[in-house]
């Protein structure tokens, strides 16, 4: 959904359209260097990471040497000749820790969650950047949230979320600044890199560049996708390097095109190194394996870009990180996140009076929904699942990531109801979703772990198809489950154990490459987005922090299937009696008006989503029975797909193992020799003529796909957070 003209009072008013990208050039006087440590230092880095000199590798990609590179690779040449050498001592002498804010944030005894969130905004907030010599930090000229704990940067996807809580917060300017700093970057890099280090340069993360503008618009009108244009041209253009000539079967960076010609998306990293951040344990990794050391590390670094770092849905087994190969997958989330960026830049040319431009990205994201649904639906399963598109078959494992169509009213309603009992049966647990069914895989992006992201997506994808109490029950049980943690530590975090039924004040085991994180930016945006749309489950799970320091008995009460504990008193043997139950008043939700398919605004009231119902008290969580569409579900939103009409689907036939540079000529469809070794990623891809349609029709469709639906006529639009 989109929206003319400035919100309701207290927000920030719009600033002209010429403001909103001045001064977008980094605040730099100085010529940065953008090498990654691992290069600029090569040697005394890779020294620093074996010999573990920090407890966290991203500690060494983060400190600041003090004079350049060459001049301090030079003291370290020399002075590691001497017998008495200590690396640590001169690690010490030459390298400064930067900076970080750590995350004290001085609660009052009776502080609820919601001033939390608030008061922990100016503790995540950073100021404009200025530039530090020899620093890994990218220079961002505008003030910015971080996630908190080790990431002290900006990151990309993260961002999102966690602007959906400065939208709920009123705090436009912030939010706007947040999207003034990545297109900052995009004019700057090309592309928005995983997080604002030089480190991160040679990838980027799930594009949800389209989305925050989406956002920013429901506030300054559509003003944000005209000023924004050149940015999102730049951003489809970097995801899409290569199209044109890449061959059938190959694949060249972010582009595969499959052997029968149709045009999808991976994840992708121009290096083949061990992480900066990361260093020792890579290496450790690809020692693992018997493949090349320069694929393995590839393919980690491709599964940063992700965000899911790392889940079993990158894991060729499931289960060990040495078979990862995020490179051979086609993802879910990224697949049908481009085809938003297409439709957001057809409104934008739309807008600009480009009708040309505009009919031809509303045409290529038609065509990229009806690939999306071909290749990544599973009829079998019921779900969305990634694509292998090197074996031509779909993965075995099945995760959050399914919601994701829905979120972006790309399924049909018929998918929807299928996802939503999938949703039910297999990924529903006590306190959430869990971000994939696989677990002991020793990787936080499985089970037992629930993520902020995917239970905002999947809240938001149902109640768009009308499932409004299954929405309302993943957000009870989320919110349960965050607030009920947060009571006991005092801290919102990362990513919670949503499987154990009760409530650890740590969130979990954790799981994955670090510990447990705190803060942290993209649960505190998602939760206060819910608590708004959710007052009636805000008042069930409590919203307030009695006494953060309050032990917690052992064991505790068993909780309800809303991850609430079963009966008040069970809740007051962890909670200061003098402490009143009495909920926070709920701010309520702001009303924002739709914009049509062309972006001609209408104020048309946003149906309000009803509080859910109080729990029943359980002591054990129960699968919910299946759910229709709610008989007085809210209309789609302006733009959204019509239920299309089924048709016969061809199938994407197993892919030649080919290298990341395209071939110079077109193979035969399925029976391709091995093929020879991969030449560098910069290397041009050769001119290969691009098939103006989908696929031809009369390929013999695995039994795994659905007959793919007809593009809509008219491309959804997004949607209001």
């Amino acid at each position: 959904m989109h929206k003319d003209g400035p919100a309701s009072s207290g927000s920030s008013p719009v600033p002209p359209a010429d403001a909103l990208l001045s001064d977008a050039a980094a605040p730099a006087a100085l010529a940065q260097d953008l090498r990654p440590p691992s290069i600029a230092l090569d040697g005394l880095f890779q020294a620093i990471g074996e010999a573990h000199i920090y407890t966290d590798a991203k500690t060494a990609a983060d400190a600041i040497p003090d004079e350049a590179p060459a001049d301090l690779m030079a003291q370290y040449n020399l002075a590691r000749q001497r017998p008495d050498f200590s690396l640590k001592d001169f690690v010490a002498q030459h390298f400064t820790l930067p900076e970080r804010k750590t995350v004290s944030y001085q609660r009052t005894p009776d502080e609820n969650v919601r001033d939390y969130i608030v008061g922990m905004w100016e503790v995540l907030s950073r100021p404009p950047d200025t530039q530090v010599a020899y620093s890994s930090q990218l220079p961002l000229p505008f003030t910015y949230v971080v996630p908190g704990g080790r990431f002290s940067e900006l990151y990309y996807w993260d961002s999102y979320f966690t602007m959906i809580g400065l939208y709920e917060n009123q705090k436009i300017d912030l939010m706007r600044d947040m999207v003034r700093d990545m297109a900052s970057m995009i004019d700057r890099y090309g592309h928005i890199p995983n997080g604002s280090r030089t480190y991160y340069l040679s990838r980027s993360q799930a594009p949800f560049f389209s989305l925050m503008v989406d956002l920013l618009a429901m506030h300054d009108g559509q003003v944000a996708y005209t000023t924004f244009l050149p940015e999102l041209q730049a951003e489809y253009d970097y995801w899409m390097d290569g199209q044109d000539s890449v061959a059938p079967g190959s694949a060249y960076r972010h582009v595969v095109r499959l052997p029968d010609g149709t045009i999808m998306n991976r994840h992708w990293d121009d290096r083949d190194t061990p992480r900066d951040e990361s260093y020792p344990q890579d290496i450790a990794t690809a020692a693992e394996s018997s493949r090349p050391k320069n694929e393995v590390y590839r393919d980690l670094r491709a599964g940063s870009e992700t965000g899911w770092d790392f889940s079993s849905r990158w894991l060729a087994d499931g289960h060990t990180l040495s078979t990862i190969h995020t490179t051979e997958l086609l993802t879910v989330e990224l697949n049908f996140l481009i085809p938003h960026l297409q439709q957001t830049l057809a409104h934008a040319y739309d807008l600009k009076g480009n009708k040309e431009e505009a009919a031809r990205y509303a045409h290529l994201a038609e065509e990229r929904i009806s690939a999306a649904q071909r290749i990544l639906w599973d009829e079998r399963r019921a779900a969305y699942i990634d694509y292998d598109w090197k074996k031509g078959e779909s993965t075995s494992i099945l995760s959050g990531a399914t919601v994701v169509p829905l979120f972006l009213q790309m399924a049909t309603p018929e998918q929807a109801k299928a996802v939503s009992e999938t949703v039910r049966k297999n990924l529903l647990k006590v306190g959430g979703l869990i971000a994939t069914e696989r677990t002991n895989s020793g990787q936080q992006w499985d089970a037992p772990n629930g993520w902020a992201p995917l239970q905002w997506m999947a809240v938001k994808g149902f109640n768009q198809y009308g499932y409004d109490q299954l929405a309302s029950d993943i957000a009870a049980r989320w919110m349960g489950r965050v607030i009920g943690t947060y009571e006991k530590s005092g801290v919102l975090l990362e990513k919670y154990d949503v499987v154990n039924p009760y409530i650890s004040p740590k969130g979990g085991k954790g799981g994955g490459e670090y510990p447990m994180q705190i803060g942290f930016g993209w649960t505190n945006g998602t939760l206060l987005g819910l608590m708004n749309r959710y007052p009636q489950n805000t008042r069930v799970v409590l919203d307030r922090n009695p006494a953060a320091d309050q032990p917690s008995p052992q064991p505790l009460p068993p909780m309800n299937a809303y991850g609430v504990q079963s009966d008040a008193d069970a809740l007051n043997r962890y909670t200061q009696p003098t402490v009143t139950l009495t909920p926070r008043p709920v701010a309520p939700t702001p009303t924002l008006p739709q914009v049509s398919s062309v972006g001609a605004s209408a104020p048309i009231p946003t149906t309000e989503i009803p509080p859910s119902p109080a729990p029943a008290q359980a002591t054990t969580p129960a699968t919910p029975p299946a759910e229709a569409p709610a008989a007085n579900a809210p209309p789609a939103e302006a733009g959204a797909p019509a239920a299309p009409a089924s048709q016969p689907a061809p199938a994407a036939p197993a892919a030649q193992d080919t290298a990341s540079a395209p071939a110079a000529s077109t193979p035969p469809a399925a029976t391709q020799p091995a093929p020879s070794a991969a030449p560098e990623a910069g290397t041009p891809p050769a001119a290969q003529p691009e098939p103006a349609h989908a696929p031809a029709s009369d390929a013999t469709a695995p039994a795994n796909q659905q007959p793919a639906p007809a593009s809509p006529a008219t491309p959804p639009q997004p949607a209001q957070p």
